[in-house]
Order: C-alpha cells, then sequence, then structure tokens
C-alpha cells in the first residue's frame, strides 16, 4: 500500500473514533428515580394478620336433666341479663311440677307419722296395767303361800292321824272302813298340797313376767323415741328433696347472664337433654379484642401497652386505635400457607373505646372478622429518614444505597437504625438532602450517568 493510501486510512480512523467519542460525551444518562432524605418521624412496627374476639363468652347450659323447649332466639338476636320477660330458654313445666307436687306428699305423710309416732296413750295405760298386775300377782303369792302352808299342816295331821288309826286297828279298836277313810284323808291332803305348791309357783313366774312387762313397756317407748327421731331426720332430707324441686322450678327460666348477643345456638327443638348440654353462647360486643399470632423472633420487641393500628376491609377506610393488652407466655406451632412450619405467640390487642363503638355502629364489627395489625414497638421523631425500596445489600451483606452526585450514580454503604415497611433510619453513611435513587436496578453501576425524576 502506498504512503497515500495510508494516509487515508489514519484519517478515516481517527474520524470514527471522534465520532464515538462525540457520541458517548453527548448521551443523555439513565432515567432514574430520586428521593431527597430528610429529617423526620419513624415508626417501626409489626404488621401481622389478625382476627376479633370476645375476651370471655358466656356458654349457657343445661341447669340439670330435663326436657327443655324449643329455643326461638337466633345467633346476633339481644340477650338481656336477669330479665325474666325475655328469657334465653325455658323447661318444660309440666315435670317440674310433679316433681314439686311429689316432694310435698312424702313431707305430709313423715308429717302424718311424726304425729302418729308421739301418741303415747296406749303405752301409758299399758305401763299402768302392768304395774297393777305385778302388784296383784304379788298378792297372789302371798296367798299362795299361805296356802302351801295351811296344805302342809294339813298333810302332817293327817299323816299323823292316819298312824293313830293303824295302830287302832291293829288292836281292833277301830274299823277297817275307819282305817280306809284316814289312808283317803292323808292321800287328799298329799294332793292338795301338790296342788297348791303347783299354784305358788305359777304365780310366781307369773310375778317374774309381770315384772318385766313394764320394762318392756319402757324399752317400746324408747323404742319410738327412736323412730321419731328416723322420721323427723326422714322428714328433713323430704324438706331438702322439696326445696331442690323448688328450686329446679325456679330455675326452669334460664336467663343471660350478661346484656350482651347470641353468639352460638346449639339446640333448636324441644328435646330432654343431659345436665350440662350446652345450649347457647352469649357474649358481649363491648369486650370485643383481636387476637394476633406473632413470629416468636418478633415478639420480642413487642410490650404491654404499645400503640396498634387496626386496618382492613372489616375496618373500612379510617384505621382503628388499640393497645397491646395481653401477651401469651407460650409459644405454639402453626404452619403457614406456603407449608412451613413457624413457631407464633398470640399478642391480644384491646380496641380504643369509641373507635370500637364507632366500628360496631357503622360497619358492623362482630367476632371472627379478619383484619390487620401494626404494632408499633419503637418510634422516633426526629430520624434521618430514606425510603426502604432504595437499599440493597453489598457483597458483605452490609447495607448500602446510589446516591446521585454531579450527574452520577455513586454507591454508599450506610448504617441503619429503625425500620420498616416503607422507611428505615439512616444513622451514617448519608447527609440531610442526600438524593437516593429509590428503586435502583439491579443492572445500575458505580459511576453510570443518570438523569434524576423526582
Amino acid at each position: 500500500m502506498n504512503t497515500t493510501k495510508w494516509i487515508l486510512a489514519i484519517l478515516a480512523g481517527c474520524i470514527i473514533v471522534a465520532a464515538i467519542a462525540s457520541a458517548l460525551v453527548l448521551r443523555p444518562g439513565e432515567a432514574v428515580e430520586v428521593v431527597c432524605i430528610a429529617s423526620g418521624p419513624i415508626e417501626e412496627y409489626i404488621d401481622e394478620r389478625a382476627i376479633t374476639r370476645l375476651s370471655r363468652t358466656h356458654l349457657v347450659s343445661m341447669p340439670y336433666a330435663a326436657r327443655i323447649e324449643e329455643i326461638a332466639l337466633r345467633e346476633g338476636d339481644a340477650a338481656e341479663k336477669d330479665n325474666p320477660a325475655h328469657p334465653l330458654a325455658r323447661i318444660v313445666a309440666d315435670d317440674l311440677q310433679l316433681a314439686v307436687d311429689q316432694a310435698q306428699a312424702v313431707v305430709k305423710r313423715l308429717d302424718a307419722s311424726i304425729v302418729e309416732n308421739l301418741a303415747k296413750a296406749l303405752e301409758e295405760l299399758a305401763m299402768r296395767q302392768a304395774y297393777e298386775f305385778a302388784r296383784s300377782m304379788n298378792d297372789t303369792i302371798k296367798a299362795a303361800q299361805t296356802r302351801v302352808d295351811s296344805g302342809a299342816e294339813r298333810k302332817a295331821y293327817f299323816a299323823k292321824r292316819l298312824e293313830r288309826i293303824k295302830q287302832a286297828h291293829a288292836a281292833a279298836a277301830v274299823t277297817e272302813d275307819e282305817r280306809d277313810l284316814a289312808a283317803l284323808d292323808y292321800v287328799t291332803s298329799k294332793f292338795d298340797l301338790a296342788q297348791d305348791e303347783l299354784v305358788l309357783k305359777i304365780a310366781k313366774a307369773l310375778t317374774v313376767a309381770a315384772e318385766i312387762l313394764p320394762e318392756m313397756i319402757l324399752q317400746m317407748i324408747a323404742d319410738k323415741s327412736l323412730s321419731d327421731a328416723v322420721l323427723k331426720q326422714q322428714r328433713a332430707e323430704a324438706e331438702a328433696a322439696l326445696a331442690k324441686a323448688r328450686l329446679d322450678e325456679r330455675r326452669a327460666t334460664i336467663l343471660s347472664p350478661v346484656d350482651g348477643v347470641v353468639l352460638k345456638r346449639h339446640v333448636v327443638d324441644e328435646q330432654f337433654l343431659a345436665a350440662g348440654a350446652p345450649l347457647l353462647e352469649v357474649g358481649r360486643l363491648e369486650d370485643l379484642e383481636v387476637e394476633a399470632d406473632l413470629l416468636s423472633v418478633d415478639v420480642g420487641r413487642v410490650e404491654l401497652g404499645d400503640p396498634v393500628e387496626i386496618y382492613g376491609p372489616a375496618v373500612g377506610p379510617r384505621p382503628a386505635r388499640g393497645k397491646v393488652a395481653r401477651i401469651y407466655p407460650a409459644g405454639f406451632t402453626k404452619v403457614s400457607s406456603l407449608g412451613v412450619e413457624e413457631q407464633r405467640v398470640k399478642v391480644i390487642v384491646a380496641f380504643d373505646p369509641e373507635d370500637l363503638k364507632r366500628l360496631t355502629a357503622e360497619h358492623g364489627l362482630q367476632v371472627g372478622y379478619r383484619l390487620r395489625v401494626k404494632i408499633i414497638t419503637t418510634t422516633r421523631q426526629q430520624a434521618l429518614v430514606a425510603p426502604r425500596s432504595s437499599l440493597f445489600r453489598g457483597e458483605h451483606g452490609q447495607w448500602q444505597v446510589f446516591v446521585v452526585e454531579r450527574g452520577r450514580a455513586r454507591i454508599r454503604q450506610v448504617e441503619l437504625g429503625l425500620m420498616n415497611d416503607r422507611q428505615a433510619e439512616v444513622l451514617s453513611g448519608l447527609d440531610d438532602g442526600a438524593l437516593v435513587i429509590s428503586m435502583p436496578q439491579s443492572s445500575l453501576r458505580d459511576g453510570v450517568k443518570v438523569a434524576p425524576q423526582e
């Protein structure tokens, strides 16, 4: 190639390089959205799904086994505390009246038995007769003893007489007939004596029985006193049964324990139910609160009394206020919608009373409604605040942002404080008024020319 061609080629290359350089210099920068960071308030909070519930519900159940009438109340109906005109349910009254009548009849029967048992006139008459009989038997014994003594004398006399007549008969002084008559008189006296002795024994035996008879009557009277005590005890038991029947009759009208609403109806039609069978659940909407299941790693930042913002479709466009009322002491395992097991802790949020009135009146907020809570754990009124979307992690895990300096994007490493879903507190690395790229692209590099757009 000759010298002229070399010169022309070099000039053409220079022209091309100059054109490229000119194009690079004149090309506009990459369009990016920027935010001017400034000092302002920031809150650190925990945002979680929640559900409304009642702090306490009242389960109305059967007070005893009985037949319940049809329950007309339905879920959402008002319940008035201790109002007999508007009871929750009624037990069939006929069965209860029958139980009261039976108990009253038992009490009356025992009253009659006690009166009958107290009558002692017959026993007292028998006691007097027993004493008179005992005295008469003593007189009978004396008379019988006299007869025995007399009979013994007669027997001894006729024995001696018989002996003399036998001697006279041997001397032929008396006849055989006189001897036989004397023998007959002796035998008769022996028989009469034996008969009198038997009568004396019988009298003595009867006297012993007569002396025992008053003791027997006294024992009968004592036994009647014991029977009286037993009857009185039975009457006390019958009185208790009657009081129980009357109490059951009064409790047949089942009243509401609180002024509230019916939450659930367990029984509808008339039927026989066992004691303790559930009938209705009643609660007060004034006791409505919010239950949220927080991750155990987050709950450590929550304290009693922390302010809470309650929001969601069930609340409407205007959020409600609340505060943390209770933190459960034990956690539990819950499977997330993605199938991941998470350790969570229940946290109870109390509504602001005025907001609760507004929500129940305007939006009909009740039990079991889904909503969200924002538990504010820390608040700082003056902090250098940057958008959360402007932050990203560097190669070594440190927080970084892109700032715009002289038309170019520059990486700055920052130290953060409080953070939430939208903002982050910058402790160091940026100055007030710095322009940061709010949503940097992953392709953006340090030193690239940019065109800021607010």
